[in-house]
């Protein structure tokens, strides 16, 4: 690997978590009630009243779909740490089967004066 990148199951959770977080911070720059709610007749003319609705709406629409995106953003690198843990798994396995099945056979001065 490149020197100052690495893949690993802790990082790969990490940033799996990290896109959850993100998606729950999401919630705090959404559109208050009290904004939505003086934006609303008669306090206001009814052309901002609904031009407010409107944007309300598809702010709440864009919000959804960034969640439903990050959300599986997130079960992916988890899924992929769960593989990448498994094939680290089976190369270990594989190579203490080879280390455990083999023999050492010391130098031999055969030929040698």
């Amino acid at each position: 690997m490149s020197e100052g990148y690495g893949a690993g199951p802790a990082s790969i959770n990490g940033n799996a978590n990290l896109l959850l977080e993100i998606a729950g911070l999401l919630r705090a720059g959404r559109l208050d009630g009290e904004t939505g709610t003086a934006a609303r007749q008669p306090r206001s003319h009814i052309e901002v009243a609904l031009k407010v609705d409107e944007f309300a709406r598809f702010a709440v629409d864009q919000y959804d779909d960034l969640v439903v995106l990050l959300t599986a953003l997130s079960t992916a690198l988890k899924t992929t740490g769960s593989n990448y843990t498994q094939a680290e798994a089976a190369v270990a396995a594989s190579l203490a089967e080879f280390v455990d099945s083999s023999r050492y056979i010391p130098p031999t001065s055969i030929g040698m004066v």
